[in-house]
């Protein structure tokens, strides 16, 4: 689409929680259009589980039914675009994109997502999302009972330690360096059979993303079936914080129950401010998308 008609909201992403978004508010008749860049977080996920009706399908076939049955109400429109910035205006919003498409609407839903950053550590970005994952809840099952290792350290690593205990016995903690584990939370989990590492990670041995060993930089080796880490993120957008929008302490944007952010008539949904689950994308986005609905309702009513 292009033009500068003006529309009652524009989504800006278009993965799972911008299409429910766009859903529940094609649903309430509303002209909506959705800015997509194409480029999901999730793509080299092989599969996503823990989402009812969809457990163990490709991201991309969740995405591209939902994309279908979004395309069936005609009041939502889809560009094929990044959005390069968001301007307030008196009565709604301004939005670019970088191909110089100008749109207006009344609303704004950020859909945008989360971009990963990759440690330092040789065959790490080659197996993310493969065999080095974040979530025992969208990943642990298949890997239950399998040999594993956590890339972590501190509060963080614990907690990961004590979680993923639940899934398999055979478990590891490689803290890339000395440990800042409590002494406390040190007994804690070699009571619990957890080797403690704190040499540094050298290299990921894998094959087609799937790990085999793990180098360390004294030339010793563990092999392993799978690594739990959750690198550090940043927003895939900046323009949520560019146009105000307050963002928490773990550098998500902030929103309330209604998914409405701190900048009047901005919503936000899915990773960009909510845990990383597929379904929890899912039902912010038509959160967002009711609540987007029912603000222009009590507005004109």
């Amino acid at each position: 689409m292009t033009g500068n008609k003006k529309m009652d909201v524009i989504i800006i992403g278009g993965s799972y929680a911008g299409l429910s978004a766009a859903m529940a508010l094609g649903r309430s008749l509303r002209n909506v259009l959705v800015i997509d860049s194409g480029n999901p977080c999730n793509q080299r996920t092989p599969h996503s589980h823990n989402f009812i009706t969809h457990d163990g399908h490709t991201p991309k076939q969740i995405s591209a039914e939902a994309r279908e049955q979004v395309e069936r109400y005609d009041t939502v429109k889809f560009h094929q675009g990044f959005a390069k910035n968001v301007t307030k205006l008196q009565y709604g919003f301004e939005v670019e994109t970088q191909e110089e498409s100008v749109f207006f609407s009344k609303k704004i839903i950020f859909a945008t997502g989360l971009k990963d950053i990759m440690p330092d550590i040789k065959g790490f970005a080659e197996c993310w999302a493969i065999s080095v994952i974040h979530c025992p809840y969208c990943h642990g099952y298949e890997v239950r009972s399998e040999k594993t290792g956590i890339i972590a350290n501190g509060e963080k690593a614990f907690h990961y330690a004590r979680l993923i205990s639940n899934w398999t016995k055979e478990l590891s903690l490689f803290t890339n360096g000395k440990s800042t584990l409590t002494p406390e939370q040190t007994v804690k989990l070699r009571q619990n059979n957890i080797t403690i590492v704190e040499t540094e990670v050298e290299e990921i041995q894998h094959q087609n993303g799937k790990v085999e060993s793990v180098i360390f930089k004294d030339a010793t080796t563990i092999s392993l079936k799978a690594i739990y880490s959750g690198p550090e993120f940043v927003q895939h957008s900046d323009i949520p914080e560019r146009l105000g929008c307050e963002m928490t302490e773990h550098g998500l944007i902030k929103v309330d129950e209604a998914q409405k952010t701190t900048v009047s008539g901005v919503f936000a949904c899915g990773d960009n401010s909510k845990f990383r689950v597929v379904s929890l994308a899912v039902s912010s986005g038509t959160i967002a998308g009711v609540s987007a609905n029912f603000e222009l309702i009590d507005e004109m009513f």
